[in-house]
């Protein structure tokens, strides 16, 4: 099976060793620029009393470590051939931060009801750079991506901010040992792509290291811009003004690869 096929089926794949150590040490020294530098939207999600789950959003334009991070080649060439796109255009970036001690878990969702865009050809990477066993990394259920919109909550006091109650089915309740699930120790380099549609959790970090993780959305050919009635995660202010529903992402919030 091509990688893009096993992509296509399970809406989850890992790709070892797409960074060299070079490029790994960027993506670390980007990671340590946007801690020192939280934007506005960084976040805890974490509670007060439980280590620290640290989070920022679209950091690349004033990060120059990020920005770089986003324009290495091998990445885009990755998406293209996981999305079948013949282009690839940056959506934004998405720092996650766990470090040791904390046990909060990310509970199970997909991104896409959180976004502003709508189509097929996608595809999130995530990208630690510290080893990852596989007890506390990313989970994806295979082939959800194929299936409907889940009720999105928010993580901390499960809240259903962006759609009424009622409106959207429930998560169903997925246990550990569903054959379904899957996911894999990790090792800086390696690079766990999925779709935005694919449910997927991880586990708190009980320690004792940090996992460092640079996470970075591409949008293909078919992707387009779809304005909500609620706030996106992340959200882009004024960007309803310039691009109109159905229309291709070309703004410079969304710059071709």
């Amino acid at each position: 099976m091509t990688l893009r096929a096993e992509y296509e089926q399970h809406g989850a794949v890992v790709v070892r060793q797409v960074l060299n150590p070079e490029e790994v040490s960027m993506v670390t020294a980007a990671i340590e620029a946007n801690l020192n530098d939280l934007s506005p939207r960084a976040k805890r999600a974490s509670t007060d009393d439980d280590g620290s789950f640290i989070e920022d959003f679209c950091s690349w334009q004033r990060v120059p470590e990020v920005e770089q991070v986003v324009r290495l080649p091998a990445l885009s060439q990755l998406a293209a051939e996981l999305m079948g796109s013949q282009q690839v255009r940056f959506f934004h970036d998405h720092m996650l931060v766990k470090e040791p001690g904390t046990s909060q878990r990310t509970p199970w969702h997909h991104d896409i009801p959180y976004y502003n865009v709508e189509g097929r050809q996608n595809v999130s990477m995530w990208i630690p750079v510290d080893p990852v066993p596989r007890a506390v990394s990313l989970e994806f259920l295979a082939g959800s991506h194929h299936g409907p919109w889940y009720m999105p909550r928010t993580f901390l006091d499960e809240q259903a901010k962006w759609f009424p109650e009622g409106s959207l089915s429930e998560l169903p309740v997925i246990e550990g040992d569903d054959p379904r699930v899957i996911g894999w120790e990790l090792d800086p380099g390696d690079v766990v792509c999925f779709h935005m549609q694919t449910l997927h959790t991880a586990a708190g970090n009980p320690g004792p290291h940090r996992r460092r993780v640079l996470s970075l959305r591409f949008l293909g050919d078919d992707m387009v811009h779809a304005p909500r009635q609620w706030a996106t995660s992340p959200e882009f202010p004024g960007l309803a003004s310039r691009l109109p529903a159905g229309a291709e992402m070309n703004d410079p919030l969304f710059p071709r690869l």
